[in-house]
């Protein structure tokens, strides 16, 4: 099942598109969405909108899986911050795609086996989970990544998790996952 991560944020959108048979994810793209700070705001959405659009259709997903709003202290920035999530999810509804949305704990939980770790760990875990040299950056990508991860390990349907002897089915964390053979 191929899964697109979106981790919405005025200044930077991560993205990350994965592939998971349920037992093992692989990368397909990651990158994040960053808009000139002079921009306008409704220009900043407008230009998140089409470039995520953009890599809808051009990875084409089975699904996609947003970060939830953080409840930060500056209400300012949470409402601006909602309103990229709901461009977000308006580009995945345009694209006909089914959306899942997981909260920040839940994503750090399923990726790190913490629901309070920190972005490096995150960071980290990501891309050892994913096979990379290096791990992804800017945050915000591998945050989107850590997203889609989160859904194929907690979201994707039971069926999807199961290996060939079942030893899979239902998980909802890296750390009861078990390679076959």
């Amino acid at each position: 099942m191929r899964i697109f991560g979106i981790d919405p944020g005025s200044e930077r959108t991560g993205y990350g598109c994965i592939d998971s048979d349920g037992s093992r994810c692989g990368l397909v793209a990651y990158g994040a969405i960053t808009v000139p700070s002079g921009c306008p705001f409704p220009d900043r959405l407008a230009r998140i909108f089409d470039t995520l659009a953009a890599m809808l259709a051009e990875h084409r997903p089975a699904c996609v899986a947003v970060e939830e709003v953080f409840h930060g202290r500056n209400a300012r920035s949470a409402l601006k911050l909602g309103q990229v999530r709901g461009v977000a999810l308006l580009a995945a509804a345009r694209a006909g795609l089914p959306v899942a949305e997981y909260a920040t704990a839940s994503v750090k939980q399923a990726v790190v086996g913490y629901g309070r770790a920190e972005k490096r760990q995150v960071q980290r875990m990501v891309g050892l989970l994913l096979g990379m040299d290096e791990p992804p950056t800017p945050h915000d990508a591998s945050d989107a990544l850590a997203v889609a991860v989160c859904h194929a390990y907690a979201g994707a349907p039971a069926a999807s998790t199961a290996s060939a002897d079942g030893a899979n089915a239902g998980v909802t964390s890296w750390r009861r996952f078990r390679v076959p053979g």
